[in-house]
């Protein structure tokens, strides 16, 4: 990825770099950039309590409410005179670490670095106070070699990485299926090869890979190579629906500038509600936010149905949270987590309560 200032790997505090790889990257490698970018307050505006908000999301078409809340200048409407200052990552981890650095007060991310910032700082770091997208991952083969689910077995499928939150979600399938793995080998009934988002298509084209296991938009290249959508994840899953990205923000910041909190969800319920009103100008506005941070525009081939896989919503689907932290535990992943009190919904709701919407639920893992 391509950006005007070089990329830089965020050094976490002590808490941060005792977090193991386990259930915490999103597949994009690790590092983050800082862009040095602040978005264009309008003259006279008013500041909020702080002078700016320091967001970060992943140049990736499941956080396009961050995309197309930054290129549309929603999120900053609402935040007046303070500005908003973007970085955006390529994983997980390096936005857990700023977070935990402090270089970071509000970001989009997955549940399962979520989970694992939450648990290994023993709930002291983060808390999510809204969603933002679901859908967005699916099971891509080769046609020639895979044309059922039972051919999955003794065949070599990628996942992002090790842990990861589909990771965790093919390993889950596989033990549904019968199938024996070793979570952390990867060796079994299936080869899973954890292999990086950017260089998946590559290992398709190879033919060292027979599927991969992934998010969008690399579903969708694997398609565009001539791969079949063997299973979307979302049939797996009630009402077709679970959560792919969170918003979280630092416990300090919540605290000390709560007014800023809320500006940046009434953003978010605002750019979700843009782009499911325009989907057409919303996936063109998104697409031109990865062109200007990644150097390249994603094709039609690989933008259309990578679009329209995804749902954009406010509701963070909490218990779908919770099932994928009981997937990881039932894979082998990770250890019964305590997640009572990750969730702090109240700012959300009041949002959405304001805005004439429904309140949203954290399935009994609130604050109080």
């Amino acid at each position: 990825m391509s950006a005007a200032r070089p990329l830089t790997t965020l050094r976490a505090l002590a808490v941060a770099a005792a977090l193991p790889l386990l259930l915490t990257a999103c597949g994009y490698g690790s590092q983050s950039t800082d862009d040095g970018k602040q978005s264009q307050v309008a003259a006279g505006a008013k500041k909020l309590s702080a002078d700016e908000v320091k967001i970060g999301y992943f140049p990736n078409l499941t956080h396009a409410t961050a995309l197309v809340g930054v290129q549309e200048g929603l999120l900053q409407k609402e935040l007046g005179g303070t500005r908003i200052k973007p970085s955006t990552f390529n994983a997980g981890p390096s936005e857990i670490e700023a977070l935990n650095a402090g270089s970071l007060d509000i970001g989009w991310i997955g549940p399962s670095p979520a989970i694992n910032g939450y648990t290994k700082s023993n709930g002291r770091n983060l808390r999510i106070i809204g969603g933002s997208a679901s859908g967005g991952v699916k099971l891509v083969v080769n046609p020639d070699r895979i044309t059922s689910l039972q051919d999955v077995k003794g065949k070599k499928i990628a996942t992002p990485q090790h842990g990861n939150t589909q990771d965790v979600a093919f390993l889950n399938w596989v033990k549904d299926q019968g199938w024996k793995v070793d979570a952390a080998s990867g060796r079994g009934d299936v080869s899973v090869v954890r292999t990086d988002n950017k260089v998946t298509p590559d290992a398709y084209k190879s033919g060292s890979i027979d599927g991969a296991w992934v998010p969008e938009p690399t579903a969708s290249k694997l398609v565009a190579e001539g791969g079949k959508v063997l299973l979307d994840e979302s049939t797996l899953w009630p009402d077709k629906k679970f959560v792919i990205t969170n918003i979280i923000v630092r416990q300090e910041f919540l605290k000390q500038h709560p007014d800023v909190v809320e500006a940046v969800l009434r953003g978010s319920v605002k750019t979700n509600a843009w782009i499911n009103a325009h989907p057409d100008r919303a996936k063109a506005s998104a697409n031109k936010a990865l062109e200007t941070l990644s150097g390249k525009a994603l094709p039609a081939d690989v933008l259309d149905p990578a679009w329209k896989s995804i749902t954009f919503l406010d509701d963070p689907l909490a218990s779908t949270l919770r099932t994928q932290a009981e997937h990881a535990v039932k894979a082998g992943l990770l250890e019964k987590p305590d997640l009572e009190g990750i969730y702090d919904l109240a700012p959300l709701n009041k949002v959405l309560k304001a805005e004439g919407k429904e309140e949203v639920d954290d399935a009994g893992l609130g604050t109080g």
